[in-house]
C-alpha cells in the first residue's frame, strides 16, 4: 500500500471489538469495545459470549471508528482484519464483516496476523520504530520473543509452552478473588504487598532457549493458597499477589535479558496486554539503561487488543484483490 493509505482495519480475535483508521503511520481513530464486563461474572472470556457480542457491536464500533477519524467509507483504501489466531467464532465475525465492506466497494483485503500486529504497533506515530529489534509481546492469549528485522515479517526465538503470561495473571487474579482482567487487579493489590514474602518459583530461567512456562507458578498459587487456608490467604492476598507478579515479570525480563544475546539490537519494544504492567516497563527499563538500548512503550490503549495495530500491520502486508479474498478464512491457531 502507498504510505499514506487510508485504511480501514477490524480487530475481533477475542473479547474486545475494534476498529481502526489510519493514514501510514497516522492513526486517525481507534475505537474499542470491551465486553470485560460480560466476561467478568465467570473469570475468563466464554467464546460463545464473545463471539454473540461481536456480532451486536461490529457495525456500531465500525461507525464510530470512521466518525472519530473524519472519513467515510467511500475514502478508505483498503480494509484490514485479525484472520487468526484467537478464538474461532469471534474472528469470523471480524473476517466476514471485513470481506463484505470490501467486496462492496471492490477494495483490496489484506489479512493480518494478530501477533504481528502487537509487533506493528510500534511502527505508529508518534516516534515510530524502525527495525532491527527485539520485541516482546506478553498478553492474555500469547506470550513470545520475537526478532524484528524487517517491518513485514518478525522471527520467533521464544514462546510459551502453557500458559500465557496474561492468563496465569488471570488465573491467579481468580484465585484470589479478585476481578476481570486480573493483570490490573493483581498489579493493584500487589502495590499494597511484599514481593519476598514467599517464594514462587520464576520458571524456566535455568533452562536453556527462549521459552516460556507459566503453568507451575500458577500451581504453586494453588498450592500456597491450600497450606495458608482461607482465613490466612484473604489475610495475605496482597503478599500473594506481590510474589506472582514479581515471579511472573522476573520470568519475562530473564529471557528478554538472555534474548539480547542473539543478536546485535539498538532497541527494545514490549507488546501485548501485559506490556502495560508498572513493574514489568520498570525492570525492562532499567535493562535497557544498564545495556544502553533504546526501549520503545507504546500507549496502554496499543498493548492492548486494538485495530491500529493490525491496520499499522498490513501497511506492509500483501492486499489481495477482489473477488480473490471472499475464500478467506480465520485460523484459530498460528
Amino acid at each position: 500500500m502507498g504510505d499514506g493509505a487510508v485504511i480501514l482495519a477490524l480487530e475481533t480475535s477475542c473479547d474486545d471489538t475494534c476498529a481502526a483508521v489510519t493514514a501510514g503511520p497516522r492513526v486517525l481513530s481507534n475505537v474499542i469495545s470491551s465486553q470485560a464486563a460480560a466476561h467478568e461474572r465467570y473469570g475468563g472470556v466464554v467464546p460463545e459470549v464473545a463471539s454473540r457480542h461481536h456480532l451486536e457491536l461490529i457495525g456500531p464500533v465500525v461507525e464510530a471508528s470512521l466518525a472519530d477519524a473524519g472519513v467515510t467509507l467511500d475514502d478508505a483504501q483498503a480494509v484490514a482484519v485479525t484472520a487468526g489466531p484467537g478464538l474461532i467464532g469471534a474472528l469470523l465475525v471480524g473476517v466476514s464483516s471485513a470481506k463484505a465492506i470490501a467486496a462492496a466497494r471492490r477494495l483490496p483485503l489484506i489479512a493480518v496476523d494478530h501477533l504481528h500486529g502487537h509487533v506493528a504497533a510500534n511502527f505508529l506515530d508518534p516516534d515510530p520504530l524502525e527495525p532491527p529489534f527485539l520485541c516482546l509481546v506478553a498478553s492474555g492469549g500469547h506470550t513470545l520473543l520475537a526478532a524484528v528485522r524487517e517491518h513485514s515479517a518478525y522471527e520467533l526465538l521464544g514462546q510459551t509452552l502453557d500458559d500465557a503470561a496474561g492468563e496465569a495473571l488471570d488465573k491467579a487474579a481468580r484465585l484470589l478473588g479478585l476481578g476481570f482482567p486480573g493483570g490490573p487487579e493483581i498489579e493493584r493489590l500487589a502495590r499494597e504487598g511484599d514481593s519476598q514474602a514467599f517464594d514462587f518459583p520464576v520458571a524456566m530461567t535455568r533452562e536453556p532457549g527462549l521459552d516460556f512456562s507459566f503453568s507451575g507458578l500458577k500451581t504453586a498459587l494453588v498450592y500456597r493458597c491450600r497450606e495458608l487456608g482461607e482465613a490466612e490467604t484473604e489475610r495475605r492476598r496482597a503478599d500473594l499477589a506481590a510474589g506472582f507478579q514479581a515471579a511472573v515479570v522476573g520470568q519475562l525480563v530473564a529471557k528478554l535479558e538472555r534474548a539480547l544475546g542473539s543478536g546485535e539490537w539498538q532497541a527494545v519494544a514490549l507488546g501485548g496486554g501485559v506490556a502495560a504492567n508498572g513493574p514489568l516497563r520498570e525492570s525492562v527499563s532499567r535493562l535497557c539503561e544498564q545495556r544502553g538500548l533504546r526501549m520503545k512503550l507504546v500507549a496502554p490503549e496499543l498493548c492492548t487488543d486494538n485495530a491500529a495495530m493490525i491496520a499499522s500491520a498490513a501497511r506492509f502486508g500483501e492486499p489481495v484483490p477482489y473477488p480473490d479474498y471472499l475464500s478467506l478464512d480465520a485460523v484459530a491457531s498460528p
